[in-house]
């Protein structure tokens, strides 16, 4: 589908041949790692590292834009709210006043700049590698890997499920959309802002009733063929770990000892260059 956007995108790139287990574990220990480390030097290395990997899936820009600008959005209010609300929490958590600009409480520190570096490197770490897993995964191959390392395949499947929908609500939401332009009720950059929100509610009561609905029909189907009656379940796609997987289990245990390394180092979590 030409709208499909943060639905999965096949492809023949490293990170496409890796099993749905395989992305799943890599996803959740190098976001963890990220979000635990305050070390800028190891941040950076993480935010260049998914970066890589993002653009050797050669997805097409398109395919990511509304979630990276979504993000970025919120990543610079957060960083604002920060300042505004804790313009010398850098200080307190490195231990030291560098100041570069103004004065009072207020004062633009060194630390202060540091810390919102830092705080911002976790969203460049953290968005690739959800777009990874989430543009890179089947919706079947991804559950068969959550169930794979022992995840219940009831969880699994409800996350399929989900992912597996995302396409289907752009394709609804786009087909309520064009209904509501054909009676003449304009929604486009052109119209104003007011009756583009007047349009997006217009647009999200009756897709909320219908995504109810698709819930229960689905739910019923999936009860008539007694889904969850067995302990197990075999999958269509399941995979076995191949050379490729356990390479990249190899770079991501390399990268979480390097954590921890700079972690034993540096003393703790935290890393600052003037100590």
């Amino acid at each position: 589908m030409a709208n499909n956007i943060l639905g999965y995108q096949p492809g023949n790139s490293f990170v496409h041949r890796l099993t749905g287990g395989t992305k799943l574990l890599g996803f959740l220990v190098l976001t963890i790692t990220g979000m635990l480390s305050f070390d800028l030097r190891y941040l950076l290395l993480l935010t260049v590292f998914s970066l890589v990997l993002l653009w050797q899936t050669h997805i097409a820009w398109a395919k990511m834009a509304l979630l990276v600008k979504t993000v970025s959005v919120f990543a610079l209010m957060n960083l604002i709210l920060i300042y505004l609300f804790a313009p010398q929490y850098g200080t307190q958590l490195f231990a030291g006043k560098h100041i570069l600009l103004g004065s009072g409480g207020y004062a633009l520190t060194s630390e202060q700049l540091l810390y919102e570096g830092i705080v911002l490197l976790k969203y460049a770490v953290s968005l690739p590698l959800a777009l990874l897993f989430l543009l890179t995964t089947n919706p079947s191959e991804f559950a068969a890997g959550m169930n794979k390392i022992g995840i219940s395949y009831r969880v699994a499947y409800a996350f399929a499920l989900t992912l597996r929908y995302i396409p289907d609500i752009q394709a609804e939401y786009q087909m309520i959309a064009n209904a509501q332009q054909a009676r003449g009720f304009e929604m486009s950059r052109k119209a104003p802002l007011k009756q583009r929100i007047q349009g997006a509610v217009r647009i999200v009561i009756p897709l909320m009733l219908s995504s109810l609905d698709r819930i229960d029909e689905i739910s019923r189907a999936m009860d008539l063929r007694r889904f969850g009656l067995k302990k197990r379940r075999t999958w269509y796609y399941e995979q076995v770990f191949k050379k490729i997987d356990w390479l990249a289990f190899i770079v991501v245990i390399g990268l979480v000892l390097l954590s921890v390394g700079l972690i034993v180092t540096n003393g703790g979590r935290y890393w600052s260059p003037w100590h």
